[in-house]
């Protein structure tokens, strides 16, 4: 007599962000915006980095131009690549049949973040030519460059979680690459000099402190050098989770209204 089979196992956490994550991956290369992203992405990184950045004219085997720019790079492709994530879903109605299927909504947060980072980290990887060119006619420091594409990568991590949270506000992906724009821009704004100096005329030292410890700008330009303090590697991570759980927070809210 063969044995009473139980219910089935319920799939771990793991197992359905990564069910997700794979099919937003995928999506990402069925249709030719996945090659036109990558294609602007990789001769506009290139474009800065010769001619405004004066790659070869300084005179030294590095990439600093490059990565000089990737903060203004990142402040308009990552909100172009998230501006759809939740926007489209929400003016479709898919997102009610989303919402149906034995996922959580950290489950599809986390899995569609996750599938638009590694899209980014790819197009990122696409410009590693550069680094071979530079290492042909130079010796540069490969620890400093190896830094300097982990900050970019973390960098359109804080991007993308913010555009992907103002994303799940919104049906008009318009209006959340817009917004996201805008956001991102706040959030590299805090780090200019300008703004700095500002606050140092009229300010405590701890408050003009406090506001350079919130851009991300400063961060990312600390790592660029070599540098991993322990701060720059807590606000690194600590961005992304704090935009993706008020994502959850914004989904759940909509879904019990």
């Amino acid at each position: 007599m063969s044995k009473a089979q139980g219910p089935p196992a319920t799939p771990s956490a793991l197992t359905r962000t990564g069910s997700v994550f794979r099919r937003e991956f995928v999506s990402y290369f069925s249709t030719p915006l996945a090659a036109v992203f990558l294609v602007m992405f990789v001769a506009m990184a290139g474009l800065l980095a010769f001619q405004s950045g004066g790659l070869y004219s300084h005179g030294q085997a590095d990439l600093r131009s490059f990565f000089r720019w990737q903060p203004w790079l990142g402040l308009f492709f990552m909100p172009a690549l998230g501006m759809r994530l939740w926007a489209d879903e929400r003016r479709s109605g898919s997102i009610e049949f989303l919402m149906t299927l034995p996922l959580t909504t950290r489950d599809m947060v986390l899995g569609k973040f996750l599938a638009a980072w590694a899209f980014s980290v790819v197009a990122l990887m696409l410009t590693l030519p550069l680094w071979i060119t530079v290492a042909w006619l130079g010796s540069p420091d490969h620890g400093v460059v190896v830094a300097g594409y982990i900050a970019s990568a973390l960098l359109f991590a804080s991007f993308l979680s913010l555009t992907t949270c103002l994303s799940a506000c919104t049906r008009n992906a318009v209006v959340a690459f817009v917004l996201g724009v805008a956001a991102c821009f706040v959030l590299l704004l805090t780090g200019f000099p300008l703004v700095l100096d500002f606050f140092a005329q009229w300010a405590p030292t701890w408050v003009t402190e406090s506001v350079a410890a919130m851009s991300a700008l400063v961060h990312f330009d600390a790592m660029t050098r070599g540098v991993f303090d322990a701060r720059d590697v807590i606000y690194a991570l600590s961005v992304p989770a704090a935009f993706l759980w008020i994502n959850v927070l914004i989904l759940d809210w909509k879904e019990s209204r």
